[in-house]
């Protein structure tokens, strides 16, 4: 998913590990590329990495995870449920990412 939202890989690359719904947001997400390190044109900046990750298991067969995710000196935070399917595969069911930072203002 960091991949795919930070533009360095295609939303098709998730067909079978993200459920209808969770694709369509990720396909929805996607385009906007919201891990993308803000960088002026043709300047290369840090790789986005997971920070720390944290999860819950509110029943069998279902985990409620989050990653904090660094680009820089940028953070941003990705909330994800995975659900166990019949063919004993984890899928990604449901996925949010936090609000978009504050982009700075003009200096008064």
């Amino acid at each position: 998913m960091v991949l795919t939202l930070s533009g360095q890989r295609p939303v098709h690359a998730l067909l079978g590990h993200a459920l209808p719904a969770a694709y369509d947001r990720l396909a929805e997400l996607a385009p906007q590329a919201p891990l993308r390190p803000l960088l002026g044109t043709g300047r290369r900046g840090p790789v986005p990495t997971v920070s720390e990750c944290g999860l819950c298991r509110p029943r069998r067969g279902v985990i409620e995870a989050f990653a904090r995710i660094t680009t820089g000196e940028r953070l941003r935070a990705l909330a994800f449920r995975l659900e166990l399917g019949a063919d004993s595969r984890w899928r990604c069911a449901a996925l949010d990412i936090g609000p978009a930072p504050a982009l700075p203002g003009p200096a008064s």
